[in-house]
């Protein structure tokens, strides 16, 4: 059996197959050149950025588990003007694959600073992460989040609106799970002028990452992702795909063929791989191989058909 057709298009982003990186798990794309073929991929998701570098939250901050994994990273990151002048020209050097860059911030300012830079740096699009649950805001004052501000319509609403104002690039709003109804803010973000949307974020979690007697003394506080929250993610984007008539991003314990196929079934366009790019840096490639050597990208349901698809 030959290799079926997998292409897509993301609201304007044309993609070789569906199959993305999820932002934070694959670096700025660099790091994993020398392990993969980078241009097979659908697209590069970019690790998150903000205006100005951070340096993340303190050690420890990755704790493994049998189904997954809990991460704090806290958005560390080199910031807007090193991923303009050395991190997208390097990456645009060695593939044509489309680049995504996922943009973060304290301000609604901060968020249309990142993405007024970005016009005309060759990016294919850009994804709003509004739904990172490991950063507090770092101002005493402020009294919103704005990097967990997709648990609240309106705010989601108000924000995606002044951004899209401010960008022509294709707009991916990244929704975060840990809300009543998640197709309420799936609705806001697409009134507002969302080009598609990406889900799901991280659950909050904790675990203790000592051993020994020292086993309860470091309590770690992150956002678990991995094979466990498969099923919950799986069920949030076949509520969204039925609620919205943009595209939508699934991601969510994808380590597999079968798990992308699950995806794509519910009526998402595209997958995002993450805590897998972690277990095996090939793990992606498989993915990708295994969608085009079955029956090629499964047929969405009738009510899940959405525009900007082909």
């Amino acid at each position: 059996m030959g290799l079926k057709q997998t292409a897509v298009n993301l609201a304007g982003i044309k993609m070789k197959n569906p199959v993305m990186t999820a932002s934070g798990t694959f670096g700025y794309g660099l790091e994993y050149a020398d392990l993969i073929d980078l241009d097979k991929l659908g697209a590069i998701v970019t690790k998150t950025i903000t205006p100005e570098p951070r340096c993340g939250n303190q050690q420890p901050r990755i704790f493994e588990l049998p189904y997954g994994l809990i991460n704090t990273i806290g958005l560390q990151n080199v910031g807007l003007e090193r991923l303009l002048s050395e991190k997208l020209p390097a990456l645009r050097k060695i593939t044509r694959t489309p680049v995504i860059a996922s943009i973060g911030g304290y301000t609604t300012a901060d968020y249309v600073k990142s993405v007024k830079g970005l016009a005309g740096s060759g990016v294919a699009g850009i994804e709003l992460n509004i739904s990172c649950p490991n950063v507090k805001t770092g101002y005493k004052l402020k009294k919103t989040n704005y990097l967990t501000i997709s648990q609240n319509p309106g705010k989601t609403y108000r924000l995606v609106r002044e951004v899209k104002k401010n960008t022509r690039l294709p707009l991916i709003v990244k929704l975060s799970p840990n809300v009543t109804d998640i197709t309420e803010i799936a609705a806001s973000a697409e009134k507002a002028g969302a080009d598609a949307l990406c889900l799901i974020n991280t659950f909050p979690a904790m675990a203790y990452a000592g051993s020994g007697k020292d086993k309860y003394s470091v309590p770690i506080f992150g956002g678990l992702s991995g094979p466990c929250i498969k099923p919950l993610a799986l069920r949030m984007v076949h509520q969204v795909c039925r609620t919205v008539k943009i595209p939508v991003v699934a991601m969510g314990g994808i380590m597999n063929g079968e798990d992308a196929r699950d995806f794509l079934q519910a009526g998402a366009v595209a997958v995002a791989v993450g805590t897998g790019n972690f277990v095996d840096p090939g793990i992606i490639i498989d993915i990708i191989n295994a969608l085009q050597d079955t029956d090629g990208l499964p047929p969405r349901h009738k009510d899940t058909k959405k525009k900007g698809i082909s």
